[in-house]
């Protein structure tokens, strides 16, 4: 990151549907146990979006929020970037949807598709727009309603995903604030092994599209765990590198919240105890790009992140994809942008 000009996250908001799926009421739907959830996942519950609710109504109750919490109002916002793997429709971009619904009528728009990655690639994206004097205050969005494409005769997949949204404002903040230092990576050689195959251009919607049940998540679980295992962990450590800082300077680590195991290595891997670990995969599953902001806004709230504590956030996802960065967080350094 370019240090000449520093930039945070000024507001956080985040919205989850209100129905919660518990893992007992998935035995009701595939035969799988609560025990076997819980053991190989550590999820407990999941939230569920309203058939009348899109990605698009999730975003926009997040993004309000953080305008809140940031006290900017919707006219002063330059760009939105959504970050998901579940929009509203291929086009227009998600992002455009919230744009009129939040009235952010000098806002640019578009959306990112790096899957559960696309939260902090989206932060990292934003902060350039601002560090290099473009824009002064962007609006970060991960959004998901992943229960739309879930097959729910697969227990390997449809017991691990939930539905929520986070937001994040960024602007520019008092100097050794807000992003110190950021990674982004992919490997496409790993593309097949997470994937919605359907309703692209190489399968488009078709009967034999729906019959090979081609529109729901598809993954090879094992072959993610190990690509996660690996990655998180080296992709924190380049963050901090790049920050100029050691894992024993971080106070609190949020990961992407997929699975117990993976968040459980990441922290190995950091050589942190799990109490410098935000986990909430228990209440939500894995919202993919929600995950880290709904992670990150809990942490806020319960006072386990102060100001001047510097945080650490890393997440891997469908691409295959990776992303990090390293904040000192500070919300009474509030945005000097105006």
């Amino acid at each position: 990151m370019n240090n000449t000009k520093s930039v945070g996250i000024i507001g956080l908001g985040t919205y989850v549907p209100d129905k919660i799926l518990t893992n007992k009421d998935m035995e009701k739907i595939v035969e799988t146990s609560d025990e076997w959830i819980v053991e190989r996942t550590g999820i407990r519950e999941r939230r569920i979006a309203d058939p009348s609710m899109a990605t698009s109504d999730l975003a926009t109750f997040a993004a309000e929020r953080a305008l809140a919490d940031a006290g900017v109002s919707a006219d002063e916002i330059d760009l939105i970037i959504v970050g998901t793997a579940t929009p509203d429709m291929l086009f227009p971009a998600t992002a455009c949807l919230v744009q009129a619904n939040l009235k952010a009528v000098n806002a640019a728009a578009f959306d990112l598709a790096a899957g559960c990655s696309g939260f902090v690639y989206g932060l990292i994206t934003g902060a350039q727009f601002i560090q290099a004097g473009l824009y002064k205050k962007v609006l970060v969005i991960g959004a998901e309603t992943l229960s739309r494409i879930l097959d729910w005769t697969d227990r390997g997949t449809c017991v691990l995903f939930g539905d929520g949204a986070g937001a994040a404002v960024l602007g520019e903040t008092t100097n050794g604030f807000g992003i110190l230092g950021a990674d982004l990576g992919a490997d496409g050689t790993g593309g097949d092994f997470l994937k919605m195959p359907g309703g692209g251009s190489k399968n488009p919607a078709s009967k034999e599209s729906i019959e090979g049940r081609m529109h729901y998540i598809h993954m090879t679980g094992n072959e993610v765990f190990k690509f996660a295992v690996r990655v998180m962990g080296e992709s924190a450590v380049k963050s901090l590198q790049l920050a100029g800082l050691d894992s024993d300077q971080v106070d609190l680590l949020i990961p992407h919240q997929a699975n117990i195991r993976i968040i459980q290595s990441a922290a190995k891997r950091l050589k942190l105890s799990m109490n410098k670990v935000a986990v909430n995969v228990d209440k939500y599953g894995n919202t993919s790009a929600a995950s880290i902001p709904l992670a990150l806004k809990e942490s806020v709230d319960s006072g386990r992140i102060k100001d001047g504590d510097t945080i650490v956030l890393v997440g891997f996802g469908a691409g295959l994809t990776w992303a990090s960065c390293v904040l000192k967080w500070g919300k009474e350094a509030q945005y000097i942008a105006k």
